[in-house]
């Protein structure tokens, strides 16, 4: 057994350089050929040959056996875009676009340029264009056909799903992390002072650079982004659309070398200065600030979280009501403090689902315990905005393996997603036995995940 696995890794990796070198004499000029026909869809080497060079742009590692993975992926495509086109699907062109945008932007941003991703494909961006619409089409077609696909197969009903439970094995049941649900009361410090402070000290840079002072060196000095102060605050080029609305507003406005008033995001105040443009890809520079509370904001936080912790101690008011009348933060206090995932709208958290403050102080408490005040962050920017706070521990729930009568909802969900993959599992077996699948010799070594593609 041991021999046999050495002898079709061998094979693989034989496969993978026999591969890669045909592909480098491809893109000496060598002509384009058909690697594999699936029904009446073919396959070209430089279709293969553009989705290995896009994901190497994205930073995947070229393995030896990345082509023979990227052929299956195509080929199963073709199996259900076969199978919409007989169905009459139709490719939505709104969402094609989009993704076209996202995958061209993404490209520069990797690359550096429109000329370096020209460059790098060998080909002209409006080719690029139409190779990769025509790709985008196909795969939103692909898509469509396998939701339809998984949509067939239905959701289980609560008997199935407890059928579906009893004969799973054990072993393989999803395990749930330790939950912590938590309540909390909290109070942002007074913004007046700190943002006056900011606005002040970026007003003074920037008038420093504007005679004569490098922006880059005081970027280096004294600004707050990690990221980009080694860089001289520089950002590199990439499209505007990953900024905030207001950054990339202010930038887009700015030639190059000119330097922006201050401006406000989640993440603080900025100045910026313009570095190059190119269509809607942007490199500027910025210096970040974020206001600064003293210790006069913090004591007068904690004094009167402290006050509020001791009405609830004394039983002169509940967690619940205190958080509804003194919280700050609207998204807790509505629910009487209690702390909710903002994407799932789960109120229970794993421990690296929370702010490391706020573990800190958990890992040592009991349920039932309200804490000291200490300080935090919200959700708000990258790196949040200061607040202080009390908490509560409302309940744990120790790590486990999932069962039907504590998670039902996790059971459900494996269940479900099961019963979809088999489908889409089943979809392609049943078409790869029913379709003249052709596969040219220089890929026959490959060691697919599927069977049944090598005829």
């Amino acid at each position: 057994m041991k021999m046999t696995k050495r002898i079709a890794l061998l094979l693989c990796l034989l496969a993978g350089i026999n591969i890669s070198l045909y592909a480098q004499r491809y893109g000496e000029g060598l002509i384009d050929k058909t690697i594999a026909t699936v029904g009446n869809e073919f396959i070209l080497l430089s279709q293969l040959e553009s989705e290995v060079q896009m994901m190497m742009a994205q930073g995947y590692a070229s393995d030896g056996n990345i082509r023979c993975s990227i052929l299956e992926n195509l080929m199963g495509q073709k199996l259900f875009l076969a199978q919409a086109k007989l169905d009459s699907l139709t490719a939505s062109a709104d969402q094609v676009e989009m993704e076209l945008t996202n995958r061209i932007n993404t490209a520069i941003a990797s690359l550096g340029s429109e000329e370096r991703l020209e460059e790098y494909f060998n080909k002209p961006l409006y080719k690029l264009r139409n190779d990769w619409r025509e790709l985008l089409t196909e795969q939103n077609l692909t898509s469509q056909m396998q939701q339809n696909v998984m949509q067939q197969a239905g959701s289980m009903t609560p008997a199935e799903i407890e059928k579906f439970y009893k004969k799973m094995d054990k072993d393989s049941l999803p395990v749930i992390s330790t939950q912590y649900k938590i309540s909390q009361i909290a109070l942002y410090p007074s913004k007046d002072e700190a943002v006056t402070a900011v606005r002040e000290r970026l007003l003074d840079f920037r008038n420093r650079i504007l005679n004569g002072e490098k922006f880059s060196t005081l970027a280096t000095l004294y600004s707050q982004d990690p990221e980009s102060v080694m860089r001289g605050g520089e950002l590199g080029m990439a499209p505007k659309s990953i900024f905030w609305p207001a950054f990339s507003d202010a930038a887009a406005a700015l030639k190059p070398g000119q330097i922006s008033q201050i401006v406000e995001t989640p993440d603080g105040f900025h100045i910026i200065q313009m570095v190059e443009k190119d269509g809607d890809m942007i490199n500027v520079r910025h210096i970040l600030l974020k206001p600064e509370y003293t210790s006069k904001d913090r004591d007068k936080a904690f004094k009167e979280l402290d006050s509020i912790r001791t009405k609830i101690l004394a039983d002169s008011i509940t967690f619940d009501l205190a958080a509804r009348i003194y919280s700050q933060d609207p998204k807790s206090s509505i629910n009487g403090g209690v702390m909710s995932d903002p994407n799932t709208g789960a109120d229970y958290f794993e421990m690296d689902q929370l702010k490391p403050a706020d573990y800190a102080v958990l890992r040592e408490m009991k349920i039932g315990d309200i804490s000291a005040p200490f300080e935090s962050t919200d959700n708000e920017g990258r790196s949040g905005n200061t607040l202080y706070k009390i908490i509560k521990l409302d309940d744990i729930k120790p790590s486990h393996t999932a069962t039907l009568e504590d998670d039902f909802m996790v059971i459900q969900n494996y269940a479900n997603n099961t019963k979809q993959v088999e489908a889409i599992n089943k979809f392609i077996k049943e078409h790869q036995e029913s379709t003249l699948i052709i596969i040219d010799d220089l890929f026959k070594k490959c060691n697919f995940e599927r069977d049944g593609w090598i005829k």
